[in-house]
């Protein structure tokens, strides 16, 4: 790992001292952000979208690009006017505008801008199902109706609470449907496999080394 970052930096050192573009080919979402001056991300040699990091990150243009760049909670929304989006059946407001009335779109929530705070003081409130200390922050998956969202918080939140998940306007990026949308959404793949690898039995070799 600091090996890579190492040579992360000596590459960028090298762009900038020779003045020559660089194009620099990698499926690792945070190099690319880290080293980019313009990112163009692909889909089977179509290209989805054009743009700065910042941009790529915060205005993703569907879900594949959410998916893609960074961690997203997709969810199925309907903007009811400027400014108004309806999921999960609450309506909060957002930043978004030009949409047509009630028009079915894709949200867009990142982990890292979804607050916990006590159920009754958020519109949406679940179950934590399973947490993962990554070193800055915590992984947290809650269930809400059965849809899996990933939070990831540098406050500690025990598996099995029941909270509240608090979102501001700022918070929420809305997107027209595509091709892919459906495609990408919660975390319950992602809570089901880690699941699984608890319950799995050992094998004999690791048995012994138990």
């Amino acid at each position: 790992m600091k090996l890579r970052k190492d040579m992360q930096n000596e590459l960028k050192k090298i762009q900038q001292q020779t003045g020559i573009t660089f194009l620099f080919v990698t499926h690792d979402q945070e190099e690319a952000l880290s080293m980019s001056d313009v990112v163009v991300v692909m889909d089977k040699g179509e290209i989805q979208q054009i743009g700065t990091p910042q941009d790529i990150y915060n205005e993703p243009k569907n879900a594949f690009v959410a998916d893609f760049i960074g961690e997203s909670n997709i969810l199925d929304g309907i903007m009811r006017e400027d400014y108004l989006v309806e999921f999960f059946g609450h309506k909060f407001r957002c930043v978004d505008k030009d949409f047509k009335k009630n028009e079915p779109v894709d949200v867009v929530i990142r982990p890292e801008d979804i607050d916990v705070v006590k159920p009754d003081e958020a519109a949406l409130s679940g179950i934590v199902t399973s947490v993962t200390f990554k070193g800055v922050h915590y992984e947290i998956i809650v269930d809400v109706k059965g849809f899996k969202w990933m939070i990831q918080s540098t406050d500690f939140t025990a598996e099995g609470e029941y909270i509240g998940l608090k979102i501001g306007p700022d918070d929420i990026h809305i997107m027209h449907k595509s091709e892919y949308s459906g495609t990408f959404g919660d975390y319950s793949t992602f809570s089901d496999e880690m699941e699984e690898d608890l319950q799995a039995p050992l094998s004999s070799s690791e048995e012994g080394q138990k």
